[in-house]
């Protein structure tokens, strides 16, 4: 069995006779047929039955017919691997993320792959979590950095940064002289959260309803920038990512607080469509934040 009689069956299934198959592969019918009968000599099985001038695949011909779509796509992947690490990148990477990412993270991500790969465009479209989501099912996105877990059995999550989540305070509020508060605390306080649904919302959450605490939620949204005027503003108190609190915090805009006993952590991660081959600007991209990995694990850590 050789790759020309797989791709005669193939054209032969398409077509649905040895002549057609013929015409589409640019060889006479008695050489289709030839091909054919040597490999039911070497199976000692038919692989399609001949009905007049129709023919009816086998299931012997079928089991080689879908070996046929594989082998031909693992050389068609093959190739195209190959010839990826010869040119050039360029083209159109779509990238979708929650705000938090988009003002922290994406920035000095795409400065680098600018840099690296002049030629490719970028496009990124900030979002909660459950659009970002919906953009890469859709096809309207190729990669996209959230919060994570993403249960989703079509898409692929990779892990990529820890962040601890902390206690932010208007300046003249009374916790905010505390570097370390308890979660006795928070009970009863304003507070200013992330939306409803988010996977933040949901750590922050359970944290309030494992240790009992009863809040007054003032307002949610899924903007941090938002969340840190309304804080400063007096009208709250809420829990965010450090790297979003931390220039406030050096300019004294913002106070910060770890709560004793309980270190609240949430995982941002890169997510994307499952598939039998990632596109080469998506895993180039995903390698450029891998090198970017070591400033951005110091910028999410407290330095206090």
């Amino acid at each position: 069995m050789d790759l020309r009689q797989l791709e005669i069956i193939r054209a032969i299934a398409d077509t649905g006779s040895f002549t057609a198959a013929g015409h589409k592969l640019h060889v006479s019918q008695s050489a289709i047929s030839r091909q054919i009968l040597l490999l039911e000599e070497e199976l000692g099985e038919a692989v399609f039955h001949r009905i007049g001038r129709r023919v009816r695949i086998t299931p012997a011909g079928a089991s080689l017919l879908q070996l046929s779509h594989r082998v031909f796509q693992d050389l068609q992947d093959t190739v195209a691997a190959i010839n990826d690490t010869h040119e050039t990148l360029r083209g159109t990477i779509r990238l979708v993320g929650g705000m938090t990412v988009c003002l922290y993270v994406f920035p000095s991500l795409l400065a680098e792959v600018r840099r690296i790969y002049p030629n490719l465009d970028l496009k990124v479209t900030v979002g909660s979590a459950e659009r970002s989501l919906a953009m890469l099912r859709q096809g309207l996105g190729d990669l996209g950095l959230v919060t994570l877990p993403v249960e989703a059995s079509d898409l692929v999550s990779v892990p990529v940064l820890s962040e601890e989540l902390l206690l932010v305070t208007y300046p003249t509020h009374p916790l905010a002289r505390r570097r370390q508060v308890t979660p006795g605390d928070l009970n009863q306080q304003p507070f200013i959260l992330f939306e409803s649904g988010s996977i933040t919302r949901r750590i922050v959450e359970d944290f309030f309803t494992k240790q009992g605490i009863q809040t007054h939620i003032v307002m949610e949204t899924e903007n941090v920038e938002i969340i840190k005027a309304m804080v400063r503003s007096g009208l709250g108190i809420s829990i965010v990512p450090w790297q979003a609190a931390a220039a406030d915090v050096r300019t004294k805009q913002l106070a910060c607080s770890r709560i004793v006993g309980h270190r609240l952590e949430r995982q941002t991660g890169w997510i994307y469509p499952k598939m039998s081959r990632l596109p080469r600007m998506v895993s180039e991209v995903m390698r450029v934040l891998d090198g970017l990995r070591p400033q951005l694990e110091a910028a999410v850590k407290p330095n206090w």
